[in-house]
This record gives structure tokens, C-alpha cells and sequence, in this order.
């Protein structure tokens, strides 16, 4: 067994979804740090631009903490990557149309679809349904799923 299962239970897609959803997290990091320094010369009233980089800050530890426990293979953490992907491509469709910037807006629908690809792969949807080898997917949601793998570690735990 290899370091990386070691330290993360998850295949090898769902850690590297983790790692491709940091980026997002950390482009909205930037952007609410720089966002009070860019608007310097702006109209806006101060209280309303430290409010809208404090709302980018805010999210983009969100999605950094989203990133960091599919990294480490925690399932709770596809359903927000997936929201992540979907706003991901979202935004890239946007720059790539409406403003006319295709330059950053096809690479950022790129990786919205990467994330979304590495997330729904069959290995991905294995562990998040706690499907054991050899196990239709039908079968581990007969058994329980992830209720069931949960159960069944616990009942390993007490004997």
C-alpha cells in the first residue's frame, strides 16, 4: 500500500479532483486580496469594496477546504467539489462569451469539465457509494451504501 492510500482512502481520481479544485480556491484568493488594492481609484464607496473581498476571501477558503478534504479522501466533500466544478465552467462560459475574453474563460470551462470528469469517473462513484470489489453499484446500495461501509467498519472495530 502506497503513502498517498495510506493518507488518503480515496482513489487516486477523487485526490486529484482535490487537488485540481484547489485552483479555483486559490484564484479566488488572490482575487479578494488584490480586489481593495486594484480599486484604489475606483467610485465605489471603501466599505463596499472590503465587503465584496471579504465575501471572495470567505468563499475561497471555502472551496480550499472543499479541495483539502478530497485530498484526503473525506466523502462529504464530492457534493461541494461538484458545485465548485459546475460554478467553475459557469464563470469560463461567462468570460469565454458575454465578455469576450476566451483566453482565460475556455481554460477555466476546461477545468470545471476536468474536475467534474475526475469526480464521476467509476472508481470515484465507487468509494463515494462504499462499493466493495466485485460489487455492482445496485448491490452497495442494497447493502447501504455508505451507511453500510461505515457499519460494517465499525462492527470490524468492535471484535
Amino acid at each position: 500500500m502506497s503513502i498517498a492510500d495510506k493518507i488518503a482512502p480515496a482513489p487516486r481520481e477523487v485526490r486529484l479532483a482535490g487537488a485540481v479544485t484547489a485552483l479555483p480556491g486559490l484564484g479566488l484568493l488572490v482575487f479578494g486580496i488584490v480586489l481593495p488594492a486594484a480599486s484604489g481609484n475606483s467610485d465605489a464607496p471603501r466599505n463596499n469594496v472590503l465587503a465584496e473581498a471579504g465575501f471572495y476571501v470567505v468563499f475561497a477558503l471555502a472551496v480550499l477546504g472543499c479541495a483539502a478534504a478530497l485530498a484526503m479522501g473525506h466523502t462529504w466533500a464530492r457534493s461541494p467539489g461538484v458545485v465548485t466544478a459546475l460554478l467553475t465552467a459557469g464563470v469560463g462560459w461567462y468570460l469565454a462569451g458575454p465578455s469576450g475574453l476566451p483566453g482565460p474563460g475556455v481554460p477555466t470551462i476546461l477545468l470545471g469539465l476536468l474536475i467534474l470528469v475526475l469526480l464521476f469517473r467509476q472508481p470515484s462513484r465507487a468509494w463515494a457509494l462504499g462499493q466493495q470489489p466485485g460489487e455492482s453499484e445496485e448491490e452497495a446500495a442494497e447493502r447501504g451504501g455508505l451507511e453500510g461501509r461505515a457499519a460494517e467498519r465499525e462492527k470490524k472495530e468492535r471484535n
